[in-house]
């Protein structure tokens, strides 16, 4: 049996995707385009990696595949705070490959399988605000990305439509509430996304998984 470090995060997550708001791969149904490009961040209120602290750091990624996730051939960026110390920045970018955690239990170590090209992290400053509530959020990595969150809006009235998906078994989150999303993001993976699906939820990660 593979040996792991023991680590354990709670905090919020943003992502945003190129899918129609909704997202059919939440559904296990193929992507709108027929591709998937997104980012995820997460914002730790607690966490340990081992001995290593980790409250109050964000981390993220930006990935690119050309068809469905799990086709694979992805592409993929880990972006870690750059206020933590070397310890904290290896063990961040280790929660942000899926390493350290059972096989199938977690969304970041289900997407590093189906990953052929990593590029080298980046560490940057991560401003990023979520209100799962309000369904808005924020991220602003300079160089690197813009995003946006807002509530879904009726296409005829304007008011704001409340969505939200519960996964009892999922492997990223337990409950999402689900937005529209704008990013804006050049270089390698280039992201170009305008109300598109968004979800916001609160997250319990550990190495064996979601916890609930």
């Amino acid at each position: 049996m593979a040996s792991f470090v023991e680590w354990e995060i709670e905090g919020v997550e943003f992502v945003n995707c190129s899918c129609a708001c909704g997202c059919p791969c939440q559904f296990n149904s193929l992507p709108t385009h027929g591709h998937c490009h997104a980012h995820t961040f997460v914002h730790i209120e607690r966490g340990r990696y081992g001995d290593v602290t980790l409250d109050g750091f964000s981390l993220g990624f930006l990935a690119a595949w050309p068809g469905p996730i799990h086709m694979g051939n992805g592409t993929y960026r880990a972006v870690v705070d750059e206020r933590a110390d070397p310890r904290q920045r290896a063990a961040l970018e280790a929660i942000a490959h899926g390493r350290d955690t059972e096989p199938g239990t977690l969304v970041l170590q289900v997407f590093s399988t189906t990953v052929t090209k990593f590029l080298p992290t980046v560490y940057a400053r991560i401003d990023l605000s979520i209100d799962i509530e309000e369904r808005t959020a924020s991220l602003r990595v300079p160089g690197v990305c813009e995003s946006t969150a807002a509530p879904i809006r009726n296409k005829k009235t304007g008011a704001p439509q409340r969505a939200r998906v519960t996964l009892p078994a999922g492997f990223e989150f337990t409950e999402a509430e689900f937005a529209a999303g704008t990013t804006t993001a050049t270089g390698d993976i280039a992201l170009d996304f305008h109300e598109t699906h968004a979800h916001l939820a609160r997250v319990h990660w550990s190495t064996h998984g979601v916890v609930r």
